[in-house]
């Protein structure tokens, strides 16, 4: 069997002030990422936070969540370019993990393609990326208010995380840990 390069980024707003916003979730889920996968710390890089292993690359985007596109087009690229064979080259596999406004708090939904579905940080990483690219896209649920009032959604959205929801989303990396596993296995 063979095992597959994976490059899990993340899309959120930057720290210090965006740290454990709940639209900052595909952040949090990440800095936790590596204690699941046995990686070693993030440490800063010229385009991120950065953890790696021959296994898996883990990365955080610098940039506000609505512009992230093309940060994470030059990491992935920068990634690519990194692997010793074409063949590794041609089969890494690029996922991004999101915050999920429609989808329940500490849930998480795996999607390959399709629309950004209104989320502005994967319309950014969409039109970023070559031209029908796939990845795959790992939503992390931090629920919605009952209200569609769009002021109303974005300050909910900006809202720190309490501390329980802040543990519940070093779970969720668990769970994203494994999907991560079952892309590089091939399994996904």
């Amino acid at each position: 069997m063979s095992l597959r390069p994976i490059f899990v980024a993340s899309i959120g707003n930057p720290a210090p002030a965006y740290t454990d916003t709940l639209h900052s979730a595909g952040h949090t889920v990440l800095t936790h990422l590596p204690d699941w996968l046995l990686l070693p710390p993030f440490t800063k890089s010229r385009s991120g936070l950065l953890s790696a292993s021959p296994d898996f690359t883990l990365w955080q985007s610098p940039s506000l969540m609505n512009v992230s596109g093309k940060p994470v087009a030059t990491a992935w690229s920068t990634f690519l370019s990194s692997l010793s064979s074409p063949q590794d080259r041609n089969a890494a596999r690029l996922v991004v993990v999101h915050d999920e406004l429609e989808l329940a708090l500490g849930k998480i939904k795996v999607r390959d393609g399709g629309s950004a579905r209104g989320h502005n940080g994967l319309k950014s990483v969409i039109q970023a990326l070559p031209h029908g690219m796939a990845f795959t896209r790992v939503g992390v649920g931090i629920g919605r208010p009952l209200t569609r009032d769009s002021r109303e959604v974005a300050a909910y959205v900006m809202k720190k995380m309490t501390p329980q929801e802040v543990d519940m989303m070093a779970d969720v990396a668990g769970q994203v840990s494994e999907v991560a596993r079952e892309i590089r296995r091939g399994v996904r």
